[in-house]
């Protein structure tokens, strides 16, 4: 008869966890993101009226980025509330965590368990728990990224289809805080989605992304490998107790990844990304509605002041919202279009369309590559 004190502990936690199934960690994430999107409000669905005047200018501004891209694409807009943008988010970033969850399982594995080694033991817990970690995370970021976001574009990462989502309670909000026409927020708002979505789906930008975005996430998760000695070394019984009731507590702390190739050439493509988007709905929204200056001011001011949960959502990915990348990949955009027009960057179309971190300093050199390109 064993005589480890955790043995018996131990047994019942893998008991409840291996009854939740491979993908409790995203049961976790989607309950949890869910909760914190519901808000004190109650997360009330659209006023009619309002998705009506929205479905009737998607109309008007998708003629105007087919234009734009030389892109044929229906007008289709779903407004929703904060609940079907964090399902949303969730849906599309699972794909891309799947890296940060190899890696908890391969820093430890549960097959060499050993009943009489507690540090064994708690390879095989943080085996099992870690992704209920990830998940929690994940959740979190999610829940609190749809607060203020309008859509999936403040995230360049690749779509799993091009369906387009604006939360227009959150538009009408922005609206009011700084005294706008809903008119003008619903256009920018439009275009900007409308462009994201048309660049992030096509399969040979998604894919050119994606491959970036492999190496930034490991990167991401690298930050992250504290988890499993943390883990590993909560072997108190006590310790342990308040770990379960407050899991929230072990991600204190842990670092975002430091600069290196990986989080340059995924900051390089993201902020150009970003960048273009802002300025194709800033030029479609005057081509309709003429100048807008306090609708640029609100929104800089905005991204500055009220993106923390878009700056969280970045950051799991290993992407930084903030940092000279981001004004050089406005000097790129702005470079490029007053030289050639807007219309130069049609070339994101294509797989070979993301500028690398070394041509986010050298916009002309990427003009020439992409001119020049057999895909063009």
């Amino acid at each position: 008869m064993s005589t480890d004190p955790f043995s018996g502990m131990f047994g019942d936690i893998f008991n409840m966890l291996g009854q939740q199934g491979p993908d409790a960690w995203f049961q976790t994430a989607t309950q949890l993101g869910l909760n914190i999107a519901r808000g004190e409000d109650g997360d009330p669905n659209p006023q009619p009226t309002e998705r009506q005047r929205l479905e009737e200018l998607a109309v008007l501004v998708s003629r105007h980025v087919d234009s734009l891209l030389g892109v044929s694409s229906d007008a289709q807009i779903t407004g929703v509330n904060r609940s079907a943008l964090t399902i949303a988010a969730l849906n599309q970033w699972k794909p891309l965590i799947a890296p940060m969850l190899e890696r908890l399982a391969f820093d430890a594995e549960p097959g060499d368990v050993d009943a009489e080694n507690e540090a064994a033991m708690m390879a095989q817990l943080a085996a099992t728990i870690g992704p209920l970690f990830t998940g929690f995370q994940m959740g979190s970021v999610a829940g609190h990224f749809s607060e203020r976001a309008w859509s999936l574009a403040v995230l360049p990462l690749p779509r799993l289809d091009p369906t387009r989502l604006l939360v227009v309670n959150n538009l009408t909000s922005f609206a009011e805080a700084w005294s706008l026409e809903r008119d003008e927020v619903y256009v920018f708002a439009l275009a900007q989605e409308f462009v994201a979505a048309l660049v992030l789906s096509q399969p040979g930008t998604s894919d050119a992304l994606r491959a970036l975005l492999i190496d930034a996430v490991r990167e991401a998760s690298a930050a992250q490998s504290n988890l499993i000695e943390r883990l590993q070394s909560m072997i108190n019984p006590d310790d342990l107790s308040e770990l379960m009731s407050n899991p929230a507590a072990l991600l204190d702390g842990i670092e975002v990844p430091e600069e290196s190739d990986a989080t340059r050439a995924i900051n390089a493509a993201t902020s150009v990304l970003l960048a273009f988007f802002e300025r194709a709905a800033s030029d479609i929204t005057e081509s309709i509605l003429g100048p807008r200056p306090a609708l640029s001011e609100a929104y800089a001011r905005h991204r500055r002041s009220d993106a923390r949960g878009e700056d969280a959502a970045a950051a799991l990915f290993g992407i930084a919202t903030q940092g000279p990348h981001h004004d050089a990949a406005k000097r790129f955009v702005a470079h490029l279009s007053e030289t050639h027009g807007l219309g130069v960057f049609d070339a994101l179309l294509r797989v070979d369309g993301l500028p690398s971190a070394h041509e986010l300093d050298a916009p002309d050199e990427w003009y020439e590559r992409v001119s020049n390109s057999p895909l063009a």
